[in-house]
């Protein structure tokens, strides 16, 4: 079981998912084989993705050839999104796929815990309450036990509650607290079926003047109990230094608006020693720890042919390595540390493949299929290099379809052939593992021991080349993919994926009603199988009326659609519910809705999970009809706008002139605008002159960081970085009087029940007289944060400015957001 385990924990990294297979260069082998002589192992901890310093991930991964790996804590959830509309667990998805692209690059590992990103947390005290700290802190040890590193180090200081993001301060505290517990047989002891306590030798804190508040209190430190070093380490090899490598890594945070500029030259790194002994000066963190073979068992052996061929490494043809490589790999067989047998074994079957110019895929005839179909699978299999190599058999996973091809591979001969792949009843849908059941506010549910940790699901559609060197027999696993030629980019690979026969979808994931009308509801059919036959039905809560409440389907091709419509009726008084939908094919019930994320930065993802449509009866009044958006980050507040009956048009700066503005009742800035659109700036006067000529202007949040513009408000209005996050807190009207909490929509303290996540962020904290402050509120043991909703006669017009996360509460069809939107829409008409 131990075994097996480990195995399936390297594969997750080692094979990949839906990308083109690597092809190393000589001088990537080269590379690898440095990094097979070096067994020491850094684990870098903090909470979120962009949390982490890729200029140590990538300085011990390409500079001193350590296996390296980040540990963030969440997926980062609960964060904003600048390239699309998706949040929450798609978000997660999203920057989950962005820590592996940076991987990919710096040369480190991933891991997570189950921590869920709840949003901004003030104290760890909060954090570690909602996340449930027992199971998080639980995460840290396994993934500590697993990974084995000989040095943590922390992003964020333990000490230190309250300076910083709550789940931050959280992140070094629980690391702080696993660094121990790791190695104590007591603790967690029903991980002991897969793993082995363990105690790292030394644990950090990567400081720097930031953290004393400045390079003068940083230059006064008492710095003897740290370690600096410089990491702008230039690698001719790859024609990039250090800084270069880690600023390519953190440049796919993109939908965090992370891009990041390479420098050259010294860029100094300094770690704080938290636990454990302090290395001589200038022998760096693994000072004083045997690196070498020579910590292990049978390792000098190893280490004589392995230096040899690292000395004398023929880049011309490293397939000439061979037989020294064949030689290591057979002795590192009979290690008896299971750790480092594992590792190294990995490590040296992918310089096997690569030195001998093996090329080997397993190429699905189409992109997805359904568990119990059988599809063809081409295989190739090509040797590059005089080497006696033979195919003796391939095996398909799951269902173990195999043949026995005893194939001699002769230099540049390809062989390939065709296997029918006959997919299990009983084989999962492909979809984020940590999805799969419903969670808490602050933690993911996940029930496999063995899923804990890891940073997508394992692989479990593989293609096994058993392959024959001189006697020297080694299994390569290759993931099943499919792959198309496209017009454009030629060479194209998608996830092969294993999806439901029938998955149903909405255009929507809420529908509000604003009245008592009824509405027309669309649920679109997918079939991923040939001539199916079935029966639709929809169900609701009380109160909500269904036409029809059944019908009958029918598709003839697969990949083919239907397109039902049924009529919703709401009740008459303000309600909420749940559309639920359910197909039913010869007696199967199929329930499940494909959500698609497609980005260029990394591979398309599908999320399998319940069909349902929330319904939304609103008690809502509304003036003024048309409304421009000029949209900034992603949001969806122009679609949920449309929902409660504006007609909503999106319009480019460009686009923006007097005439052109003159056609609608309000004019609305998405999140974020002046932060990432320039030409916004270009665009104000205009926009003011607008307000002055009668108009509403109302400006969503933005961070006083990376402003284009120094006029963000026809008066001054400066920016800061308050916020609320308590989602339930406290409301309190300073102007209960005013027309914005009147009209057309009298709102009561009941309008702020059922927020999610925050109530906003980044309010002004001063204003000019000429501003009226709306509301009061604020998060627990703090001073009042009167900046959220400011409002202001311009002209004969209103200028608006608000930190309130509409953006988040919106998808989630909170009725009282709805209700204040729309009188701040309505203002003055």
């Amino acid at each position: 079981m131990r075994k097996l385990f480990f195995v399936l924990f390297l594969l997750c990294f080692c094979v990949g998912k839906a990308q083109a297979p690597e092809k190393w260069s000589s001088s990537e082998i080269y590379n690898h084989i440095k990094k097979l002589n070096f067994l020491g192992s850094v684990l870098y901890i903090a909470a979120h993705p962009d949390d982490e310093n890729t200029r140590l991930i990538s300085y011990f991964s390409n500079e001193k050839n350590a296996r390296t790996a980040y540990l963030s804590l969440t997926r980062g959830d609960g964060g904003q999104n600048l390239i699309g509309p998706e949040l929450r667990e798609q978000l997660g998805l999203i920057r989950t796929q962005e820590l592996l692209a940076a991987r990919k690059i710096d040369g480190g590992q991933q891991f997570f815990t189950r921590a869920n990103d709840f949003g901004y947390s003030k104290t760890p005290a909060e954090t570690l309450e909602i996340w449930n700290k027992d199971e998080v802190l639980s995460d840290v040890v396994w993934i500590i036990r697993k990974f084995r590193p000989d040095v943590i180090i922390n992003r964020f200081d333990h000490r230190t509650p309250g300076s910083t993001h709550g789940h931050h301060t959280s992140s070094a505290m629980l690391s702080f607290e696993a660094f121990e517990m790791a190695g104590n047989k007591d603790a967690y002891s029903s991980q002991f079926e897969y793993v082995d306590a363990y105690q790292p030798q030394r644990l950090f804190f990567n400081t720097s003047p930031w953290f004393y508040g400045g390079d003068e209190a940083f230059q006064e430190a008492d710095k003897s109990n740290f370690l600096s070093f410089d990491t702008g380490t230039y690698f001719p090899i790859r024609g990039l230094s250090n800084p270069e490598i880690a600023s390519l890594s953190r440049s796919q945070h993109r939908s965090q608006g992370f891009g990041s500029t390479g420098s050259r030259g010294k860029q100094m790194e300094y770690l704080e020693l938290l636990k454990g002994d302090l290395p001589e000066k200038d022998s760096g963190i693994f000072g004083g720890i045997d690196t070498s073979w020579n910590r292990i068992k049978g390792g000098k052996a190893i280490s004589e042919i392995l230096k040899s061929v690292e000395d004398n490494f023929n880049f011309e043809q490293p397939s000439k390595h061979l037989p020294q490589l064949l030689k290591a790999y057979s002795l590192i067989q009979d290690l008896e540390d299971d750790h480092w047998r594992e590792i190294k074994t990995e490590e040296i079957k992918d310089i096997i493949y690569a030195a001998s110019g093996l090329y080997l895929e397993a190429i699905a005839e189409k992109a997805t299929t359904t568990p119990s179909e059988d599809l063809q699978v081409r295989l190739e299999a090509i040797n590059r290099s005089d080497e006696n190599i033979q195919l003796s058999s391939v095996e398909l996973t799951p269902n173990n379809s195999k043949i026995q091809p005893d194939a001699n591979l002769l230099n540049n001969e390809g062989w390939d052939s065709n296997m029918i792949f006959r997919i299990p009843s009983s084989a999962e849908f492909t979809t984020p593992y940590w999805l799969k059941e419903k969670g808490s506010m602050g933690m993911y549910a996940v029930k496999d021991q063995n899923l804990r940790g890891l940073p997508e699901t394992p692989l479990n559609t593989k293609a096994t080349f058993n392959i024959n060197f001189n006697g020297v027999k080694i299994d390569f696993h290759k993931p099943v993919v499919y792959k198309y030629n496209d017009e454009v980019f030629g060479e194209t690979y998608k996830n092969f994926e294993i999806v439901p026969a029938i998955t149903l979808n909405f255009k929507e994931d809420v529908l509000i009603f604003n009245n008592s009308e009824t509405r027309l509801v669309e649920v679109l059919i997918t079939s991923n199988k040939a001539n199916i036959n079935g029966e639709l039905n929809l169900q609701a809560g009380t109160g909500w009326k269904i036409e029809p409440v059944k019908t009958n389907f029918s598709i003839a091709q697969k990949g083919g659609n239907a397109s039902l419509t049924f009529k919703i009726t709401p009740p008459k008084t303000q309600s909420e519910s749940s559309l639920t939908t359910v197909a039913t094919v010869n007696g199967e019930k199929y329930k499940e809705k494909l959500v698609e994320i497609n980005y260029e930065h990394f591979p398309d993802q599908n999320i399998i999970m319940p069909a349902s449509l929330k319904l939304v009866k609103l008690d809502i009044e509304k003036k003024g009809k048309n409304i421009a958006y000029i949209e900034g980050a992603g949001d969806v507040v122009p679609e949920s706008l449309e929902q409660i009956g504006y007609d909503v048009t999106k319009i480019s700066p460009a686009s923006i002139s007097s005439d052109y503005l003159k056609s609608f009742d309000a004019v609305v800035i998405g999140i974020r605008a002046y932060n990432i659109v320039e030409e916004l700036k270009f665009k104000q006067n205009i926009l003011f002159d607008y307000v002055k000529q009668g108009g509403t202007m109302i400006v969503q949040y933005n961070t006083s960081r990376g402003l284009l513009l120094d006029n963000l408000a026809p008066y001054p209005l400066d920016l800061s970085r308050d916020r609320v996050t308590e989602e339930n807190a406290e409301i309190t009207f300073l102007q209960p009087d005013h027309m914005v909490l009147n009209s057309p929509n009298k709102l009561t303290k009941a309008d702020f029940d059922g927020w999610v996540q925050e109530r906003g962020l980044y309010f002004p904290d001063s204003w000019d007289e000429n501003f009226t402050p709306i509301l009061s509120m604020h998060d627990k043991n703090e001073s009042p944060k009167n900046g959220s909703l400011l409002v202001t006669k311009y002209g004969d017009g209103f200028y608006i400015y608000t930190g309130i996360s509409f953006f988040r509460q919106f998808p989630e069809a909170v009725p009282g957001a709805f209700r204040l939107f729309a009188n701040l829409i309505s203002i003055g008409k």
